[in-house]
């Protein structure tokens, strides 16, 4: 018999969803975006931990390689070990290689994972596995790990990029004073955060008004002040022109206008270039229109400790009458947690509420985007 071939149907064992447990909690320690959450735990013959590992974003190793590697640091040898992971190990070769490939390579005979990788391109790792022999058992805290990840679910079903919101606003919810100063409401803290963000994201997004008022760079900048090695592509959405001489534009090619007012179809045409990980950083009506399209997957406010009492709001009508129809938000734990303090600020990082059964809102005319 082939090492770990499969016997008597790939059982269950009673210890799974209790390892499964273990990999979601490493998960939520990884950062949203163009890559899921994904935690394992790699067990030996006799029930015990030997390694661990999850998935820290975008270009870094995926979850089993992580552990893998953590084995190999300290001198762990995995031969015929189980390994749990929260997602399907993948079967293709991106930015990192092929799990699945690993996995064998590691010489584990057993593999436990909680949900199929919903890309073409990365399934079919479970069969590659089960071709070399190893036994392989999927759906262990299935429900666990779709919650998990649920918007980015949502995202790769609907073929669109990842969609966080940015704002940065004062107590009472300005994003501006009066005379239109908004540089700056934050902290130096909270404003190397969202560099941080901007460095690992595929594109930053904001409208055409925007650009007029304030003719953001939209680049990516280190603590120093210098330029990020990576650079997201910076769009601007909205029918009005972008200025030839705009500093949004820049000189490296990495500019986009979606001459559209409709948040859909810009996703789509950044779908289209390549980017799965997109963040809409302002102003109030594109804010607005992206929330009133439930396109959001993730919120990060920074919130800082200031009160204008007049100003320019951060989100402008979305449509609710009454708090029945209020849009509703969970507080979201992953990348070091729901509620952080920056400086003098909090940085605050939600979800969506779940709500199975909710209609899209209707869309709101978004004239002056």
């Amino acid at each position: 018999m082939r090492r770990g071939a499969a016997s008597a149907g790939h059982s269950k064992v009673p210890a799974d969803g209790a390892f499964m447990d273990q990999a979601l909690g490493l998960a939520i320690h990884g950062v949203r975006g163009a890559n899921p959450l994904v935690g394992a735990v790699a067990v030996g013959r006799d029930g015990k931990v030997l390694a661990s590992g999850w998935h820290r974003g975008a270009g870094t190793a995926h979850a089993e390689a992580d552990a893998i590697a953590n084995a190999a640091r300290g001198g762990i040898d995995l031969t015929g070990a189980t390994m749990y992971v929260t997602l399907e190990p993948c079967n293709h070769t991106g930015r990192t290689g092929p799990c699945a490939q690993a996995l064998i390579a590691a010489g584990v005979s057993r593999v436990v994972y909680a949900i199929d990788d919903p890309h073409d391109a990365a399934s079919g790792g479970a069969g590659t596995l089960r071709a070399a022999g190893i036994d392989v058992i999927g759906g262990v805290r299935a429900g666990e790990a779709t919650e998990l990840n649920r918007q980015w679910l949502g995202a790769v079903a609907a073929r669109r990029p990842f969609v966080t919101l940015h704002l940065a606003q004062t107590l009472d919810s300005r994003i501006a004073a009066e005379d239109g100063t908004s540089q700056w409401i934050t902290c130096p803290e909270s404003l190397a955060d969202n560099h941080a963000i901007r460095a690992r994201i595929d594109a930053i997004l904001v409208g055409s008004q925007t650009v007029a008022v304030d003719n953001p760079r939209l680049t990516a900048r280190t603590e120093d002040g210098q330029l990020a090695d990576h650079q997201p592509l910076r769009a601007v959405m909205g029918l009005r022109e972008v200025p030839d001489d705009a500093a949004v534009r820049g000189d490296d090619g990495r500019f986009v206008h979606l001459r559209t007012q409709d948040p859909a179809a810009a996703l789509s045409r950044l779908f289209d270039q390549g980017v799965r990980h997109v963040m809409v950083e302002g102003g109030a009506r594109i804010i607005a229109a992206f929330l009133s399209a439930n396109l959001v997957d993730e919120l990060i406010v920074y919130q800082a400790p200031t009160i204008l009492g007049s100003g320019k709001n951060a989100v402008t009508d979305l449509g609710v009458r009454t708090l029945a129809d209020a849009q509703r938000w969970t507080w979201d734990e992953s990348g070091g947690g729901a509620v952080r303090r920056l400086g003098c600020d909090l940085r605050l990082h939600l979800a969506p509420a779940a709500h199975p059964d909710a209609a899209p809102h209707d869309a709101l005319p978004q004239e002056g985007l």
